[in-house]
């Protein structure tokens, strides 16, 4: 006999099973009705997983279905399918583990690294490289697009994605769309003014690179920093 979800007892909800009795306690088809969320118009959103585990009574056989299969199961249209198989998915990428980090230990890989996605720009665009104290990169983040002026450069929004990273160094990186990395007068400047912003919540800046054209401007390598 299937009874609608509000017709059973609060405390054997999935939901309230849940919070009070932590995510372990619940059975396959208890967390299949809190991604399903509701049920249909005769059927609750329990007796919904319950079809789907008798139709698939091996749950990673669920890693399979497809969109039109699961709407086979009456009850079971195409929103509930799509949410059945984006948390299925997400679920196998949680389980893969991380790729190895990228580091960055040199200017040359600190080029490497940049140049495909800089080298070819027809604007100016300022990139900051978050790294870990292991020289790993833990993010990205583009900081402005057009000429390099005082006006665009704003340390407070380097430096504000670097705390939230728990970021040990950044490498700052733009390039020159005339192809020749030389720095400016204002690229020296603006490298300053970050180092000395940088030093007060102990963040260190590890490189500023320049990307020309198949070539580039370190401010490590000549000693600049």
């Amino acid at each position: 006999m299937s009874f609608l979800l509000r017709e059973i007892p609060e405390s054997e909800r999935p939901r309230e099973r849940l919070l009070k009795n932590g995510v372990k306690s619940l059975s396959n088809y208890e967390l299949l009705a809190i991604i399903l969320r509701t049920g249909s118009h005769r059927l609750s959103a329990l007796d919904l997983a319950r079809k789907l585990l008798a139709r698939y009574p091996s749950i990673d056989r669920l890693n399979e279905a497809t969109v039109a299969e699961l709407q086979e199961i009456k009850g079971i249209g195409r929103t509930k399918a799509v949410t059945l198989l984006a948390a299925i998915e997400l679920g196998k990428r949680i389980n893969v583990p991380a790729a190895a980090k990228i580091k960055l230990k040199t200017p040359y890989q600190s080029y490497q690294y940049l140049k495909d996605s800089l080298q070819h720009l027809t604007q100016e665009h300022l990139v900051a490289v978050y790294l870990n104290t292991a020289g790993e990169i833990l993010g990205e983040r583009t900081i402005s697009i057009g000429t390099l002026t005082h006006t665009l450069f704003d340390c407070r929004d380097i430096l504000k994605w670097a705390l939230k990273m728990s970021a040990k160094g950044i490498i700052l990186a733009h390039n020159h769309p005339s192809g020749n990395p030389e720095p400016s007068e204002a690229d020296c400047e603006i490298t300053v003014r970050l180092i000395e912003a940088a030093a007060l919540v102990e963040v260190l800046v590890v490189d500023h690179i320049i990307i020309g054209k198949n070539r580039y401007f370190s401010f490590m390598e000549h000693q600049k920093l």
